[in-house]
C-alpha cells in the first residue's frame, strides 16, 4: 500500500502503513488479561470494532506526537513532507483492516465481530503463510521500488485481490463436496485448507454427527466432487469422561473456547486416564501434531 504511492501524502505515512497493519497483533501480549475477547488472539483486537475502529485512532494520535517531538528537537529532515494528520488517520484506518481481512482467509479464522459474538469466521481463500501471495506482493514492491513508480505495486494489489477471490471460488466448491459424494453428510462446521504450493487443492475436513472426516478436493480432477475421503471418525466430544476432563483446567478451557474442531483421545492404564484434546484443523485424526493439550487425573474418578 505504501510503495501504492500512499506514503507520499504525508509525513509517517509509511510507518502508518507498516504499523497498522501489524498492530491488531498486540493481543499476543495480553493473554493474562480476564477479559476474554483481548485475551483470545484474533479476538477484540482483530474485529471490526477492536483492530478497525479503535486502534488506529491511538496509533496515528502516537504517530503525531512523535512527529510533533522529532519537530521541537529539529530532527525533520529539510525537505521533507508536511504533517496532514487526516491523511495519517485515513492511512492507519485503510491499513488495519488490511489485517483482520487478510486473517479471514484461512482456516485459523478470526472473530470479526468480538466483543458482540465470538463467531469465528473464515473464508479459506489462503494458506496462512501463502507463499504465492508473498510473491505477488514482493514482486510488486520490488519493482516499484526499482522503477520509482507506483503502477507494478498497484498491479501488485490487483493481482492478489483477483488471486484470494480465485481461492475464495474454490474454497466455496470444496466445501460443498462432501455432500456431493458422502451422502450421509449433512456438516454443521466444514474448513477446507488450501495447501501452500498447490494453492488450488484443498484438505478437506467436516463435523457431522459427533464425527470428523477428512477428504481431499483438487478441481483439476474432480470439479463437483472430492477426490478421495475416509471413514468418519467419532470426534469423542460427547463421552462423559471428555465432558468430564473438559472443565479441569484453565489451558484445557482456553483451549477449547479457541478449537473450532475440537476432537478428543482417551487413554488409560486401568490407574491413570489421559484426556488429549486437539482440533482436526491442525492435529488430523490420531491427534499426532501440534495444537493439543492433555489432562491426566489418576484415582479418581472423572
Amino acid at each position: 500500500m505504501a510503495e501504492a504511492g500512499l506514503k507520499h501524502r504525508t509525513r509517517k505515512a509509511f510507518a502508518a502503513c507498516l504499523l497498522a497493519a501489524s498492530i491488531p497483533d498486540i493481543d499476543v501480549l495480553f493473554g493474562w488479561v480476564p477479559w476474554a475477547p483481548l485475551a483470545m488472539h484474533r479476538g477484540f483486537t482483530h474485529g471490526l470494532v477492536g483492530g478497525v475502529l479503535v486502534l488506529p485512532p491511538l496509533l496515528a494520535g502516537l504517530l503525531w506526537l512523535f512527529d510533533r517531538r522529532q519537530k521541537r528537537l529539529g530532527l525533520i529532515a529539510p525537505g521533507a513532507l508536511p504533517m496532514h494528520f487526516g491523511w495519517l488517520l485515513a492511512l492507519s484506518f485503510l491499513a488495519a483492516l488490511t489485517h483482520p481481512l487478510l486473517d479471514l482467509q484461512n482456516v485459523y479464522a478470526v472473530q470479526l465481530l468480538s466483543p458482540f459474538s465470538d463467531r469465528w469466521l473464515h473464508t479459506d481463500g489462503l494458506f496462512i503463510v501463502s507463499p504465492w501471495l508473498l510473491a505477488i506482493l514482493g514482486s510488486g514492491i520490488w519493482s516499484a521500488r526499482r522503477k520509482s513508480t507506483a503502477k507494478p505495486a498497484i498491479g501488485g494489489l490487483m493481482a492478489s485481490a483477483v488471486f484470494i477471490a480465485l481461492n475464495i471460488g474454490i474454497s466455496v466448491l470444496a466445501s460443498r463436496a462432501p455432500r456431493t459424494d458422502a451422502s450421509y453428510a449433512n456438516p454443521d462446521r466444514v474448513f477446507a485448507s488450501p495447501e501452500p504450493l498447490a494453492f488450488w487443492r484443498r484438505d478437506v475436513i467436516w463435523r457431522h454427527g459427533g464425527t470428523i472426516t477428512f477428504g481431499r478436493y483438487d478441481p483439476l480432477q474432480r470439479l463437483n466432487g472430492l477426490t478421495t475421503f475416509g471413514k468418519p471418525i467419532p470426534d469423542n466430544m460427547a463421552d462423559p469422561v471428555v465432558v468430564a476432563a473438559t472443565g479441569t483446567t484453565p489451558e484445557v478451557r482456553k483451549f477449547l473456547d479457541w478449537s473450532q474442531m475440537p476432537m478428543a483421545r482417551v487413554e488409560s492404564d486401568g490407574r491413570c486416564r489421559k484426556v488429549t484434546f486437539g482440533d482436526a484443523r491442525f492435529t488430523g485424526p490420531a491427534l499426532s501434531r501440534n495444537f493439543t493439550v492433555a489432562v491426566t487425573r489418576c484415582k479418581v474418578r472423572f
